[in-house]
């Protein structure tokens, strides 16, 4: 058995557990909870860098970070599922890297809460990370990303992290992103792994 170390509400990890149910491997994966602030945990010598997710090999080898784990999960049916080839495999890897660069600004405005007294929070250092999260939102509203048949990677880490706004802003991104709202939607009843890996609260 593969072993993926990670947290329900992680974005990544939820990335990866969708990749792994489109592509019909989550009966080789165990999941195993992580808690990447506690020293003792096991995951800081399967990952030195103590960030899920990650996921064990067979024979011990560790992978790490989403990116790579899921490029490893699509060579094992065979390649060109998840992350096609030609001209198009640079779409979808520019779209993770913008649905991912979503979470990274969004992961960085509630560790500012969630680790720094009130007192002590920078509200400048908030608003640049907003704003990241606003210029990629209002990029993709104007032109929603389409997807035809089984979704690849982009799309997949797109629905990860618009997911990951309405559980940790309330969804307040909705208001103002009515074509993305609609794209979510979509997806959601296209793909149904993404409301089995999702998170209420």
């Amino acid at each position: 058995m593969l072993v993926l170390r990670s947290s329900p509400a992680s974005p990544f990890g939820r990335k990866v557990k969708i990749a792994a149910l489109v592509l019909g491997l989550m009966d080789r994966i165990e999941i195993v909870v992580a808690d990447t602030t506690d020293p003792s945990e096991p995951l800081r010598q399967q990952n030195p860098l103590g960030k899920i997710p990650a996921l064990v090999l067979e024979d011990g080898t560790t992978l790490f970070d989403s990116r790579v784990i899921v490029d490893y999960l699509d060579f094992l049916v065979g390649g060109g599922k998840l992350i096609p080839a030609g001209q198009e495999r640079f779409a979808q890897l520019r779209l993770q890297a913008l649905a991912d660069g979503i979470c990274d600004a969004a992961l960085l405005q509630v560790y500012e809460a969630r680790f720094r007294p009130e007192e002590g929070r920078n509200a400048d250092w908030l608003a640049h990370q907003g704003g990241k999260v606003s210029r990629a939102l209002a990029v993709l509203e104007a032109e929603p990303p389409r997807f035809d048949s089984a979704p690849r990677i982009g799309e997949i880490a797109l629905a990860c992290a618009l997911g990951y706004l309405d559980l940790r802003f309330a969804g307040t991104w909705r208001a103002s992103h009515p074509r993305l709202v609609a794209w979510l939607d979509d997806f959601a009843a296209r793909v149904p792994a993404f409301e089995n890996t999702c998170v209420k609260s």
